[in-house]
């Protein structure tokens, strides 16, 4: 069978070669069940070996849940049914497409403060001496308050390899701010600094980048998928200064001198020996406790501290330092805690910090003690900010009205193809310039989408907007080719050649000034049009060298028939 000459033309090569790499990246499928964005630490998941996706991995390589406990799941709702269902210390056999799992369901367990005081004894060594000790100490009660979440968040399984933005799939956008103009390496720091810290905090699916608007100010943008406004703002945006102080010294802080944060339920938690209870003014308050191993240096600083301390006889008539270990977290007291007599001078590794939290009822007490544990157990794994920030702005972005979005933007751009077919259809009155005027905007349409799932570009509103001018602008520079290939021979446009020279003359310099149009925008609104910008340019770009080449020759080739 013989190969239509057009087919062998170079330029109609490279389209239909590029065609065929932007396909296999975007990777279209019809995949059912919910993908993992991401898995708790610590979590019984966790436990069972389920792990969070790689950060910017594409989404297609995010492990999908077809079933739990046999039963099949194809939405998120089925998941969340077949979880809401589950009772205390059962097992789930959660399967993926690539792995099955065994999970043990466990209690969430409050502890009740009893209103009762308890006397306890205990063994304190002194020197040599093991001396016992009559402490007294709130009572409380674990209470069973239902079945514990087994920590994973789970989104719709993606049919393909583009990443949504935030705009499209929900989250929260935050923009950061430094107090004070610092150095860009101290900017670059900072980034750093927060991955660390959003990663420890079991986030896997966010993106930050520095940036700045046209006044030179400096901006931190981040991005998070899946997640509420206030799960997060406290996190990024304190600087996270932690210091141990003991009589004005600071003897550890968070970062380099801590070795180990406990997550786990039996070394972290609300602290069982006061629990939680009334205030005064008729408030709940709550205890968090966790243990932390320091370094070795940490360690021998206070111990060299502590070795001149005074030993103190307490109320409760047990031998305590002359002076308490105070927590400061960005400059403010936090707590303040008794130091045992027994850790005069000696190099203790593993100590424990505590906290609390208060709420107008008891359940918002508890929740509000153990997000600050976590916030404070990731602030001392990670370290603190190089400089403080402060939230400019922070949105929560819906994903129902994402998905909204995203329907609206492709009936829009369906309907904008068909009526500029249509009215190209009607000035020219030829199917044969109308036609491959739509196969080349779908084809930059494609390559797009392409390029974006190959480098896991997020596809957000400004990036739809950028599709939409470059279809635009291709519709404009696809009539001057026809209208130059159309014009009747003159003495300077004599052949095809030169009237395809011609229009691409004009071409080329409505593409130089769209280019430069679009440069500062990438700066601009602090980085947040910069999507728009980059689309933008990269498409121009892909239609200028590839897709308005080849639609030169197959109207060339039609109209020559």
């Amino acid at each position: 069978m013989k190969i239509p000459k057009i087919f062998t033309n170079l330029k109609i090569i490279i389209l239909i070669f590029c065609l065929l790499l932007a396909v296999a990246a975007i990777h279209p499928t019809n995949k059912e069940g919910v993908a993992i964005r991401f898995v708790e630490k610590d979590s019984a998941a966790y436990v069972a070996g389920l792990e969070s996706p790689a950060k910017n991995s594409q989404p297609l390589s995010h492990e999908v849940i077809t079933s739990v406990n046999g039963n099949a799941i194809k939405t998120v709702s089925d998941y969340y049914d077949a979880i809401s269902e589950l009772e205390i210390n059962r097992t789930i056999r959660l399967r993926t497409e690539k792995n099955s799992y065994t999970i043990k369901t466990l209690p969430e367990i409050e502890m009740e403060y009893t209103g009762n005081t308890i006397t306890k004894t205990i063994n304190e060594t002194i020197g040599n001496e093991t001396v016992e000790k009559t402490i007294e100490i709130n009572e409380t009660r674990e209470i069973i308050v239902g079945t514990a979440d087994i920590g994973i968040t789970v989104y719709e399984a993606p049919q393909n390899n583009i990443r949504k933005g935030l705009d499209l799939q929900g989250g929260v956008r935050v923009l950061l701010t430094p107090e004070e103009k610092v150095e860009e390496d101290i900017i670059d720091q900072v980034v750093e600094n927060l991955d660390q810290r959003l990663n420890a905090f079991g986030l896997s699916d966010v993106k930050i980048k520095k940036s700045s608007d046209l006044s030179g100010n400096q901006f931190i943008l981040i991005e998070i998928a899946g997640l509420q406004k206030k799960e997060i703002e406290s996190l990024i945006g304190t600087q996270g200064k932690f210091e141990a102080k003991i009589n004005g010294t600071t003897v550890f802080s968070g970062g380099e001198d801590i070795a180990y944060v406990c997550r786990s339920s039996d070394c972290s938690g609300i602290n069982p020996s006061q629990g939680c209870g009334q205030t005064s003014d008729g408030q709940h308050s709550c205890q968090f406790f966790f243990t932390v191993d320091l370094s070795s240096e940490a360690a021998e600083k206070q111990a060299s501290v502590t070795k001149d301390l005074d030993v103190i006889t307490s109320e409760s008539g047990s031998e305590i330092l002359s002076e308490k270990i105070e927590f400061y977290l960005d400059d403010q007291l936090v707590d303040s805690l008794n130091v045992g007599a027994g850790l005069k001078g000696r190099a203790e590794t593993t100590i424990q910090i505590t906290g609390g939290g208060i709420g107008s009822s008891r359940d918002e007490a508890v929740g509000v003690t153990l997000a600050n544990m976590k916030r404070l157990q990731t602030i001392l794994k990670t370290g603190s900010l190089p400089v403080k920030l402060k939230i400019v702005k922070a949105d929560n972005l819906s994903p129902i009205l994402g998905k909204e979005f995203l329907k609206t933007a492709v009936l829009t751009g369906l309907l904008a193809i068909i009526v500029v077919a249509g009215i190209v259809l009607i000035r020219y009155r030829s199917i044969k310039i109308a036609l491959p005027m739509i196969i080349t905007n779908i084809s930059e349409v494609v390559l797009l989408l392409g390029i974006a799932a190959a480098f896991g570009t997020n596809l957000d509103l400004a990036a739809i907007a950028g599709i939409i001018i470059v279809v635009g602008t291709g519709v404009d520079h696809q009539i001057v080719i026809a209208d130059e290939l159309l014009r009747k021979e003159t003495q300077h446009h004599s052949n095809w050649q030169a009237k395809m020279k011609n229009a691409f003359f004009i071409i080329m310099a409505a593409y130089f000034t769209t280019v430069v149009a679009m440069l500062p925008l990438m700066r601009a609104g602090a980085g947040i049009l910069r999507g728009f910008a980059i689309t933008t340019i990269i498409g121009v770009s892909i239609g200028v060298f590839i897709t308005r080449p080849a639609y030169g020759v197959m109207l060339e080739n039609w109209l020559k028939k």
